[in-house]
């Protein structure tokens, strides 16, 4: 099966052009005009990439964005007419994965998504490694042990899950939705806020600084990431 891109894109002659562009490039294409219906697409066809404009009927770009976030892990092109800085770092911190500013051109947009697929290609590759170095921390999964420097750390099995996950991909923004689905196997409902005290107690292990943390970085309004520059 090829990789599986959605579009979601209200002008129709650009919805059009992107589409018939990338199915030459062997990409199997699904497409939305709105937002609401791009959740249903999305649902349904676990796209690899999606490329989504930011103003659209129903529901906007970034409330999209956000959704797909809490419910999967696609790679995120967001696409607007939008040129200030401060609208970018919104929509990469909505979790946007890059961001294309009209007009651009169909090969600008091929290589965007040619990026974007190594990038999730090695951090695909990285969280199946057994150990994961960044900056002063070493990871162990199959052990579950972590260290900074040479100190082992003391971490729950929580805090050990939570660490790894975000550690795995640094830069990727996860809600407190998909943080809690991942460290709690329960069935019953937790709240959200739960996982503010656990990622609470872990920055005590290992940040130099809790009020100025450098290893998970809080993205307000969202979640959590691991800070991009301990990527090694």
């Amino acid at each position: 099966m090829g990789i599986k891109i959605l579009i979601i894109e209200d002008e129709e002659k650009i919805l059009s052009l992107m589409e018939d562009f990338l199915q030459t490039e062997g990409y199997d294409i699904v497409t939305s005009k709105d937002g609401k219906t791009a959740v249903s697409r999305f649902v349904e066809h676990k796209p690899d990439i999606v490329i989504l404009d930011w103003m659209l009927p129903q529901m906007n770009g970034l409330d999209v964005c956000r959704y797909f976030r809490q419910i999967g892990e696609p790679g995120i092109i967001m696409v607007t007419a939008k040129t200030e800085e401060t609208d970018k770092i919104v929509g990469l911190e909505m979790g946007a994965d890059d961001y294309l500013t009209k007009p651009f051109s169909l090969r600008e947009l091929s290589a965007r998504i040619r990026s974007l697929l190594r990038r999730m290609n090695r951090s695909d590759s990285g969280v199946q490694s057994n150990v994961l170095k960044r900056g002063d921390l070493t990871i162990y999964e199959e052990s579950l042990q972590a260290y900074k420097g040479d100190q082992e750390l003391r971490l729950t099995p929580t805090e050990f899950k939570l660490l790894h996950m975000l550690a795995a991909k640094p830069g990727r923004v996860y809600s407190r939705m998909q943080l809690l689905q991942h460290a709690f196997e329960e069935e019953f409902v937790i709240d959200e806020r739960t996982v503010d005290s656990h990622i609470s107690k872990l920055r005590k292990k290992i940040e130099d600084n809790i009020d100025q943390p450098v290893y998970i970085q809080t993205v307000y309004g969202f979640g959590y990431r691991f800070g991009a520059k301990h990527e090694n």
